[in-house]
């Protein structure tokens, strides 16, 4: 049987406590939303709108997250591909660093190789569930028009379910139409959830212009939306960690509302993703242990007293390299995340330097981490349950387990590392001394050696390009 999610960090007896506090929160204080149409769209539905303050009734609040689905199917454009959302957990890729960095180069730009080959790596293995986002920024690419070339990447290069990225309106609907070409139809997106995307409030209690516009293509085609708060105790948030919590809590509950208030019953994901600054300097940091403690919480609320999807981001790190710190405050990160129940694991693969690096061999690397989560989530079962009575009497005192036909027959339903070294000192010495960064060095450039060329055919390439050139030469012309 799989575990269930049992790292719990606050008792059941708070969650009615900080629902009502988030409530009140939302009722009194308000949230402050710049976009015309979200306001419009609050107002009709009896919240009081002051300016670009919007203050929530408790029954508009309560009323809507009671249609918020808890589990949905995240249809893939290989069909094999697809997943449910809020049933075990999901890894989802790196979004929104600046640089790239492997061993050869260095840390550098990014290019839309890079993005390509991302793609490449978390097509390859049955450990990257989810594809998309923006692995780097490609410097390569103008900024008004990085949003296509993307899309084509992600399309080009996986068939794995996607993952979009928040941007303006003419952006994200141009993301959902090439989504729509890639899936084969115009009803595809209104009758299949295939596209997510992030949507972010700036904490304390706002939501910019940029994430609203995205929200609204997105769910008005019916696509899910990943609301998230980035709380971070002691700057955006309170220091307390039931603080940061309420905040957080309320300000995911003002996202869900508004998708349930466009499209009922449209997915909508529970994203806590505070951590808590650096108070010797007022950095942002990831790799400390009390930013997972106030998601776990949250985490608990969405779980057993909302009954949401829920998704956290536990594969980071403040490390500036592929070193021993990357490793404990990665796995720390991605232990506590998968222990929490959280559905969808953000940011857990490549993470550097709180989110501004991808790193290739981090990449591979932290594929072998999670593949470690996922073995220890299944617990004991298969072979494991048989409680061999009958072989350990029939081996007896002082026999061997090695030959005999039943560890034979089950041997390969044993974990065993794809990039972790478990030979000989000798034999490593011999090979060459590799250590698990020269080797996951090794494995990624292998990865893209092997990797297709496009997964996508002819005809749908043209028609993507087709689809791009139209785009391109409105953004070139000042029509967009």
């Amino acid at each position: 049987m799989s575990l269930p999610h049992k790292m719990e960090v606050i008792s059941p007896d708070l969650f009615s406590q900080i629902h009502e506090s988030s409530l009140k929160i939302l009722k009194e204080t308000g949230v402050r939303f710049h976009h015309d149409e979200a306001l419009n769209i609050f107002k009709k539905h009896g919240a009081k709108v002051d300016g670009h303050i919007v203050r929530f009734p408790k029954n508009l609040v309560e009323e809507k997250l009671k249609t918020v689905p808890s589990t949905f199917k995240w249809q893939a454009r290989n069909d094999r591909h697809s997943v449910v959302v809020g049933d075990g957990f999901l890894v989802q890729p790196i979004a929104g660093p600046v640089h790239i960095q492997d061993l050869d180069r260095g840390r550098r730009k990014g290019t839309l190789e890079d993005i390509a080959n991302i793609q490449k790596i978390y097509q390859s293995g049955e450990v990257y569930d989810l594809v998309g986002m923006i692995a780097c920024e490609p410097s390569d690419v103008q900024q008004e028009e990085k949003h296509l070339h993307l899309m084509y990447q992600i399309l080009r290069n996986t068939d794995k379910p996607v993952n979009g990225f928040m941007t303006y309106g003419h952006h994200a609907r141009a993301q959902l139409d090439m989504m729509e070409i890639a899936m084969g139809g115009k009803q595809i997106l209104q009758n299949n959830h295939c596209i997510a995307v992030s949507i972010s409030a700036t904490t304390p209690l706002t939501y910019t212009q940029e994430a609203l516009e995205t929200l609204l293509q997105y769910v008005k085609r019916n696509q899910i939306a990943t609301i998230i708060s980035l709380a971070t105790a002691g700057t955006t948030a309170p220091l307390s960690l039931l603080g940061s919590a309420v905040v957080q809590n309320a300000e995911m509950l003002a996202g869900i509302v508004l998708t349930q208030l466009i499209n009922p019953g449209n997915p909508a994901v529970y994203c806590p993703s505070a951590t808590t600054a650096n108070l010797m300097t007022g950095d942002y940091t990831t790799g400390t242990p009390e930013g997972m403690l106030i998601n776990i919480g949250n985490l608990q609320m969405a779980l057993d007293y909302y009954h949401f999807p829920t998704r956290s981001m536990p594969g980071c790190t403040d490390s500036k390299t592929v070193d021993y710190q990357a490793g404990y405050e990665t796995m720390q990160n991605l232990m506590m995340g998968m222990l929490s129940g959280s559905h969808i694991l953000n940011e857990s693969v490549g993470v550097l330097d709180n989110i501004l690096t991808c790193s290739y061999e981090k990449t591979t690397i932290d594929g072998e981490l999670i593949a470690r989560n996922k073995r220890i989530w299944k617990g004991i079962e298969g072979s494991d349950k048989n409680l061999s009575i009958d072989l350990i009497q029939e081996i007896g005192p002082g026999g061997t387990y090695l030959t005999h036909p039943v560890t034979l027959e089950h041997c390969r339903e044993r974990w065993f590392p794809k990039v972790s070294y478990w030979g000989t000192y000798e034999d490593w010495v011999h090979g060459g001394s590799d250590d698990v960064v020269m080797r996951a060095n090794k494995k990624y450039k292998q990865i893209l050696r092997d990797a297709p060329a496009s997964l996508i055919d002819d005809e749908l390439d043209r028609e993507l390009k087709a689809y791009m050139d139209s785009e391109l030469k409105r953004i070139r012309a000042g029509t967009l």
